[in-house]
Protein backbone atom coordinates (compact mmCIF):
# COMPACT_ATOMS: atom_id res chain seq x y z
CA UNK A 1 0.00 0.00 0.00
CA UNK A 2 1.68 3.34 -0.99
CA UNK A 3 -0.17 6.97 -0.98
CA UNK A 4 1.91 9.78 -2.59
CA UNK A 5 0.82 13.14 -3.17
CA UNK A 6 1.30 16.10 -5.70
CA UNK A 7 0.83 19.57 -5.46
CA UNK A 8 0.64 21.93 -8.22
CA UNK A 9 2.29 25.34 -8.28
CA UNK A 10 -0.17 28.15 -7.94
CA UNK A 11 -3.18 25.52 -6.73
CA UNK A 12 -4.65 24.67 -3.55
CA UNK A 13 -5.58 21.57 -4.46
CA UNK A 14 -3.29 18.36 -3.90
CA UNK A 15 -3.30 15.39 -5.53
CA UNK A 16 -3.05 11.90 -3.51
CA UNK A 17 -2.77 8.63 -5.15
CA UNK A 18 -3.73 5.43 -2.98
CA UNK A 19 -1.95 2.22 -4.55
CA UNK A 20 -1.91 -1.29 -4.01
CA UNK A 21 0.71 -3.87 -5.14
CA UNK A 22 -0.59 -6.56 -7.39
CA UNK A 23 0.99 -8.93 -5.02
CA UNK A 24 -1.61 -7.25 -2.60
CA UNK A 25 -5.25 -7.32 -4.35
CA UNK A 26 -5.69 -9.12 -7.70
CA UNK A 27 -9.59 -8.06 -7.48
CA UNK A 28 -11.27 -5.00 -8.07
CA UNK A 29 -10.86 -2.29 -4.76
CA UNK A 30 -12.70 0.74 -4.49
CA UNK A 31 -11.07 3.64 -2.40
CA UNK A 32 -13.51 5.34 -0.16
CA UNK A 33 -13.81 8.28 1.90
CA UNK A 34 -14.67 11.93 2.94
CA UNK A 35 -13.46 13.07 -0.45
CA UNK A 36 -16.44 11.29 -2.02
CA UNK A 37 -19.00 10.96 0.80
CA UNK A 38 -17.54 7.39 1.51
CA UNK A 39 -19.25 6.54 -2.03
CA UNK A 40 -18.48 2.70 -2.46
CA UNK A 41 -17.84 3.25 -6.42
CA UNK A 42 -16.98 6.23 -6.94
CA UNK A 43 -13.30 5.71 -7.07
CA UNK A 44 -12.67 2.58 -8.24
CA UNK A 45 -9.24 1.67 -8.64
CA UNK A 46 -7.60 1.05 -12.25
CA UNK A 47 -5.72 -2.01 -12.93
CA UNK A 48 -2.10 -0.77 -14.05
CA UNK A 49 -0.21 -2.87 -16.73
CA UNK A 50 1.70 -3.99 -14.11
CA UNK A 51 -1.31 -5.61 -12.17
CA UNK A 52 -1.04 -2.87 -9.51
CA UNK A 53 -4.14 -0.52 -8.64
CA UNK A 54 -4.51 3.14 -8.41
CA UNK A 55 -6.85 5.61 -8.06
CA UNK A 56 -6.45 9.90 -7.22
CA UNK A 57 -8.42 12.00 -6.03
CA UNK A 58 -7.87 15.30 -5.21
CA UNK A 59 -8.74 17.50 -2.23
CA UNK A 60 -7.62 20.96 -0.99
CA UNK A 61 -4.18 21.87 0.89
CA UNK A 62 -4.35 21.10 4.65
CA UNK A 63 -6.97 18.46 4.27
CA UNK A 64 -7.20 15.54 6.56
CA UNK A 65 -8.49 12.53 4.49
CA UNK A 66 -10.20 9.92 5.94
CA UNK A 67 -10.04 6.50 3.91
CA UNK A 68 -11.33 2.70 3.77
CA UNK A 69 -10.65 0.67 0.82
CA UNK A 70 -13.74 -1.60 -0.20
CA UNK A 71 -12.72 -5.44 -1.32
CA UNK A 72 -15.06 -6.64 -4.20
CA UNK A 73 -16.30 -9.15 -1.25
CA UNK A 74 -17.29 -6.26 0.78
CA UNK A 75 -14.53 -6.13 3.13
CA UNK A 76 -13.80 -3.22 4.35
CA UNK A 77 -9.66 -2.37 5.42
CA UNK A 78 -7.19 0.30 6.24
CA UNK A 79 -4.14 1.11 4.87
CA UNK A 80 -1.46 -0.61 7.32
CA UNK A 81 0.67 2.66 6.45
CA UNK A 82 -1.68 5.65 8.02
CA UNK A 83 -3.11 6.55 11.32
CA UNK A 84 -5.97 4.71 12.09
CA UNK A 85 -8.98 6.28 14.38
CA UNK A 86 -12.67 5.80 14.54
CA UNK A 87 -12.74 7.06 10.82
CA UNK A 88 -11.11 4.61 9.20
CA UNK A 89 -6.96 5.18 7.89
CA UNK A 90 -6.21 9.17 8.16
CA UNK A 91 -4.01 11.07 5.83
CA UNK A 92 -2.76 14.84 6.62
CA UNK A 93 -1.86 16.34 3.19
Amino acid sequence: MTITTKTTKGSDDVKVTFSLSAAEYSEPVSVVGNFNDWSPFAHVMKKRSNGSRSATVVVPKGSTVHFRYLGHDGHWFDDEDAVVDDQGSTYEV
